[in-house]
């Protein structure tokens, strides 16, 4: 991986102009979302924390397609829960203010949270399970995604304080019976966790289907080797880094439009 001088990670010394810029990655990584078929009706949802006032955070209007997302559309919802800026509709989805708050709060190295009810995050998380470390993309996630027991959905501070707790200082969650939530330091690195979180869920159950169809067992990746691959591509810089090509197809879709 190159130095993060090597890679043009942007940085702002004004918190307006940091702000202009993380609402158009944000605008973005719905439409990435949206793409992949991550958007489930009106559930979901990606946050992005405020640098002018870093106790609220940006997001996505309850009822809102991802794929017609754009800047004016995003609301800024502050630390009560109350919308104070952002576009005509208003409506704050309980869900994302109760698991988004706490995550915000818990995690001041947190830019972004994304959660989302995709299809194999869905599946695996149906079986009380952590991820098994069978592939090198998996190792993105080596003893850094923890595995919460859902209560239900998640409308009331406490259960949202359950998940951050649960999270703790890991990038990732799967949450049982629920879904998938990720964090990360940038939004780039956030859905790319999201993504590549999402298909090692996909991985993972063919995998685990067509080794018990044989009457086999997978073969797992070495403590050693796994923590290695860790080491090289599951970092902060790692995940920024890997969003790249995914967020500059994004972006040029957006302007042809």
């Amino acid at each position: 991986m190159p130095k993060v001088s090597d890679l043009g990670m942007p940085s702002f010394d004004d918190p307006y102009q940091a702000r202009a810029y993380l609402k158009d990655r944000q605008v973005l990584a719905f439409r990435i979302f949206a793409k992949f078929g991550f958007d489930d009706g009106v559930a979901g949802h990606i946050t992005v924390r405020d640098p002018v006032e870093p106790t609220s955070f940006w997001l996505n209007p309850f009822g809102k397609a991802w794929a017609n997302m754009t800047v004016d559309d995003l609301i800024l919802v502050n630390k009560d829960g109350k919308v104070v800026d952002g576009g005509p509709n208003r409506l704050v989805n309980a869900a994302a203010y109760a698991i988004h708050h706490e995550v915000h709060a818990a995690r001041r190295d947190v830019t972004c949270v994304a959660h989302s009810h995709s299809v194999f995050g869905k599946a695996f998380s149906a079986l009380g399970r952590n991820l098994d470390m069978i592939t090198q993309d998996a190792c993105a996630f080596y003893h850094d995604v923890a595995l919460y027991a859902s209560k239900g959905i998640a409308l009331d501070p406490e259960e949202g304080l359950a998940i951050a707790t649960a999270l703790g200082n890991k990038k990732a969650a799967i949450l049982r019976n629920h879904g998938l939530i990720t964090c990360g330091g940038t939004v780039e690195s956030c859905i790319f966790w999201y993504l590549a979180l999402e298909r090692s869920c996909q991985a993972q159950l063919l995998a685990d289907a067509a080794a018990s169809g044989r009457g086999e067992q997978t073969i797992k990746i070495s403590e050693e080797d796994a923590a290695y691959t860790y080491r090289t591509v599951g970092s902060e810089v790692a995940g920024w880094f890997s969003a790249k090509p995914v967020f500059e197809l994004a972006q040029l879709q957006a302007a042809q439009v």
